[in-house]
């Protein structure tokens, strides 16, 4: 019977395409620039092991290392994490070939992936506790337990692609890791036990990985087309670079098949309508409100593990607050692509736009103040910054889900560093420009404290802002 092995080598044949010395060469080439790019920030880091930071900053670095496996876990399951090619999804899935044999390619992907994202947070780990003697034991005990967390979360992934009972044991575990995140962040380093890498890491992994393999045969057709397709399609975006895609990419599979109640809406003005539709779209996705929730600690975090460095803590509290604003945009990206619908509501542009302002203001402006309350040593006046930046966060996230798709026929800048293409470029910054422009005094703040006359700079320029966006929308 012929195997998976004779059909792509019977492919590769046919299509004529061999790797070549070049192609090889510029693999080669490609890993010893990226060794290069990293060999200088890999030994600065050993540097800073040899001192220990103080215990606050070590139950911080431990959480920002465990918030970023939680993200890892969370992207390899959106993901899929086992995807394939589209010629293979066409042609080979849905044959009599073996299931496991066809995926093995996937899998040894995967299994690589999983390798270099465990050797970095174990690299992080150890340099978040700091490697006062035995350097050469704690590196292998740190990179064993890195590698060994992540095989073991990669292969639950992949497990949950077979099965609800994995999937929702995948969830539990990501939450239980955010979970374990706070309390680090809570506890500092004071109670955080010293790290002791035995071999229960690898052994749990290894039994998740086995097992991982084993369970490639059974994963759902279905769940690997529709896993391939989310991978083809960001493959796409990210080839094309277009970001816009992949929005609505997320809405359209998020809205695909679920069953949605019909509810007769309150009795409100027609002005409150655009408004109340956010309303319902956050109530149904209330996943995304936990996110934000929990997403508030995270200046505290930083600010505990750079030692209270002012521009990282500014950049986050900025950040977090356009991102809760960009959470209730939806329907100007509906009313930017299908402008018939926004005129059903009877409202003129200016006004429309105002209503869909309401909720991205108000959003930001409960994200940034739980943030700064949360901010250890932040001075309570901070917050009377935080109103007129969200009105200005509001008119960057409106800005942002009305933008454009990238227009790839700008011209290309040719600089020392390589040439940068401007379509991209600009569309990155629509919408950051309003942000940085309406919220300027309030970072200015955050890095070098409060002024009275930074205060009202804010207040001029978050009213201006927003002013100055409404009024140049014409329908």
């Amino acid at each position: 019977m012929t195997g998976v092995r004779e059909v792509r080598a019977l492919v590769r044949a046919r299509s004529g395409r061999q790797r070549s010395l070049s192609d090889r060469y510029a693999a080669l080439f490609g890993l010893a620039m990226g060794c290069a790019m990293l060999a200088q920030p890999v030994s600065a880091a050993f540097e800073s092991m040899a001192a220990p930071p103080p215990p606050e900053q070590v139950g911080a670095g431990l959480a920002l290392v465990t918030l970023v496996f939680a993200g890892f876990l969370w992207a390899a399951r959106a993901i899929g994490p086992v995807v394939v090619s589209a010629a293979d999804a066409a042609w080979l899935l849905l044959s009599p070939l073996d299931r496991r044999g066809v995926l093995g390619r996937s899998a040894r992907t995967l299994l690589l992936v999983s390798l270099v994202i465990g050797v970095g947070l174990g690299l992080a780990a150890l340099a978040v506790t700091g490697a006062p003697d035995h350097l050469v034991w704690r590196l292998v005990g740190a990179l064993v337990a890195g590698v060994s967390v992540s095989a073991g979360g990669m292969a639950m992934a992949v497990l949950a692609q077979t099965s609800n009972p994995w999937d929702i044991a995948l969830r539990a575990v990501i939450a239980a890791l955010v979970l374990a995140a706070v309390v680090l962040m809570l506890v500092g380093g004071r109670h955080v036990p010293a790290p002791v890498w035995s071999a229960v890491p690898a052994l749990v992994s290894a039994f998740l990985v086995r097992h991982a393999w084993s369970a490639l045969g059974r994963i759902p057709a279905r769940r690997l087309l529709s896993s391939s397709a989310r991978a083809g399609h960001l493959a796409n975006a990210t080839v094309s670079l277009d970001p816009s895609l992949l929005s609505w990419l997320a809405e359209d599979n998020h809205w695909r098949g679920a069953r949605l109640r019909s509810r007769s809406w309150p009795g409100l003005p027609t002005v409150f309508a655009p408004a109340w539709q956010e309303v319902l779209r956050l109530v149904r996705r209330p996943g995304r409100l936990a996110v934000l929730a929990g997403s508030t600690a995270a200046p505290a975090l930083m600010a505990q593990a750079t030692a209270g460095a002012g521009a990282p803590v500014a950049v986050l509290v900025l950040g977090g607050g356009l991102a809760a604003a960009a959470s209730a945009v939806s329907g100007a990206r509906w009313d930017a692509d299908n402008p018939a619908l926004a005129r059903l509501l009877a409202l003129p542009g200016r006004g429309l736009m105002a209503a869909r302002a309401v909720l991205p203001a108000l959003l930001a402006a409960v994200w940034m103040g739980a943030a700064l309350t949360l901010l250890p040593g932040s001075p309570g006046a901070l917050l009377w910054f935080v109103p007129p930046a969200a009105a200005a966060l509001a008119a960057a996230a409106l800005r942002m889900a009305r933008r454009a798709p990238v227009n790839h026929a700008m011209p290309i800048l040719d600089t020392g560093a390589g040439a940068i293409p401007t379509g991209p470029l600009f569309w990155g910054l629509t919408g950051l420009d309003l942000a940085v422009i309406g919220c300027f005094p309030m970072a200015i703040a955050l890095v070098a404290g409060f002024s009275g006359g930074l205060l009202v700079l804010q207040a001029v320029l978050g009213v201006a802002v927003l002013t100055g966006y409404l009024s140049r929308q014409h329908r």
